[in-house]
């Protein structure tokens, strides 16, 4: 039994949850306590009583503790990143290079903590000095989802205490073996008691005790989530951070390299199962190169191995849950309802252990108005839409209510330069997969995609602090 993380204490909960291995359900990796409402708001009261001194700790300080906690990340990467693969699905070699990942997060924050930006500025009145500071916010609530359960938490924990707030970590309930590891690993790098607490358990028992307790929140997850969360938010009047999915298209164009643009779409669209937010699920394809093109990606499929995420031969993990898996299906035959056609994949696989495997499904013959084309599925799940032109591929590409990652494939120095002005998303690619990004730059998008300030890199200084202007007049 895992406990949770309160005020520097491991505490039990009165239940407990079993985390189950999605490639074979008879392999129980632990069982982890639940937190309370009572324990969540125990774990605030904490946080705020030891926030005035964290808050105002030396930068030195701060920087110590994140590095030690990169430093335990890269070496022990290959234990974690195989506990990672074990609980959540994605192959062996993405869980290792997953906390990697985070502990380039915790080193990146480390370095952060010692240039918190201010300036200095001349008034327009003689003999009157301002500096513009930023402190922290106070206690920030931490929701994450599942699908990043290592990389995720790091790019928002990591800041948070890089510029002296506490925190209040609530990961997903079907990941909390990775959540609990970096929580042991932060509680034993030197930071105080109180200023990092681990709650455990269903958003829908405790989550808004969560975001009653704190002065923000940030959160990864689905859009009804995340406007839930953001209305109690505002009902409070505290800063709201929300990332919330995309529907995402990679657009090739006739004169694209058609290797790059098969690898970019296999890659973005299917591996680690298709369970990331820049995931390419739209395949907007203009017609001169739209049959050599779906049918490079379908030979490109029919080598890739689907089965156990810790076997060495397998590309493709399980679906992380039976009601996960259970959605993409049902999006797949809406889809085929709707008249598109499955052209490959989208069936339940056996293999020699019990699991949620799902072959990767590719979908022709869908136009944008489609479900399968307005809907994040959160699976192995593309479908293509045939267009005429680079005019007509951009009108698609942006014609939905999300707006997260985009990219295009084509030879063009015309067209990528203008689809990089025009494209209606926080992240644009060339010739690269939609999905795949740097630890150390803005992560975010617009419309249903994101809300607040941007993630990651030096733009998380915009969230995790608050600015202070600052007169002095000379005597």
């Amino acid at each position: 039994m895992r406990h949770n993380f309160i005020a520097g204490r491991w505490v039990a909960g009165d239940d407990a949850l079993a985390n189950i291995n999605p490639s074979d359900t008879g392999d129980v990796i632990d069982r982890y306590a639940v937190a309370s409402r009572e324990m969540v708001a125990e774990a605030a009261q904490a946080a705020r009583a030891t926030f005035p001194a964290w808050a105002h700790t030396t930068p030195l300080q701060r920087a110590d503790a994140l590095d030690a906690v990169g430093g335990e990340l890269l070496a022990r990467r290959e234990e974690l990143g195989t506990l990672l693969s074990r609980e959540e699905g994605k192959i062996r070699t993405d869980g290792i290079a997953e906390v990697v990942r985070a502990a380039q997060v915790f080193k990146f924050f480390a370095g952060e903590a010692l240039r918190i930006p201010g300036e200095k500025v001349a008034s327009v009145r003689p003999g009157v000095e301002v500096d513009i500071m930023r402190e922290p916010v106070g206690v920030i609530g931490i929701i994450t989802p599942w699908n990043f359960p290592m990389a995720i938490p790091a790019w928002k924990i990591a800041p948070a205490l890089a510029y002296g707030n506490c925190v209040l970590f609530k990961p997903a309930e079907l990941v909390p073996g990775s959540a609990w590891a970096l929580a042991d690993i932060i509680a034993r790098a030197g930071v105080p008691s109180g200023v990092f607490n681990l709650v455990m358990g269903p958003g829908s028992v405790i989550g808004d005790t969560l975001v009653d307790g704190v002065d923000a929140i940030t959160l990864t997850g689905s859009v009804p989530t995340g406007t839930r969360v953001a209305q109690r938010a505002v009902g409070r009047m505290i800063k709201c951070q929300l990332e919330m999915g995309g529907k995402n298209p990679l657009i090739v164009l006739d004169d694209a390299d058609l290797d790059i643009a098969v690898e970019a779409a296999v890659n973005g669209a299917f591996f680690q199962t298709g369970q990331r937010c820049t995931a390419s699920s739209r395949l907007v394809v203009t017609e001169g190169i739209h049959d050599r093109f779906v049918a490079a990606v379908t030979e490109r499929l029919e080598r890739l191995v689907v089965g156990h995420a810790l076997s060495p031969e397998t590309h493709i993990g399980p679906v992380v849950d039976e009601r996960q898996l259970e959605q993409d299906l049902s999006h797949i035959a809406t889809a085929e309802g709707e008249g598109a056609q499955r052209h490959w994949g989208g069936l339940v696989l056996e293999r020699d252990t019990p699991g949620f495997y799902l072959s990767p499904c590719l979908l022709t013959e869908t136009t944008n108005a489609m479900r399968i084309n307005r809907e994040e599925v959160f699976g192995p799940v593309a479908s293509v839409v045939r267009v005429k032109d680079y005019d007509e591929a951009l009108a698609v590409a942006n014609d939905t209510p999300f707006g997260l990652s985009s990219g295009i494939c084509t030879t063009s120095l015309k067209h990528a330069t203008h689809f990089r002005a025009h494209s209606a998303a926080g992240l644009v690619m060339v010739n690269l997969p939609t999905a795949g990004l740097d630890f150390h730059v803005p992560f975010g998008g617009r419309k249903g995609s994101s809300y607040g300030p941007r993630e990651q890199g030096r733009y998380a200084v915009e969230f995790y602090t608050s600015v202070k202007t600052a007169y002095v007049r000379a005597m």
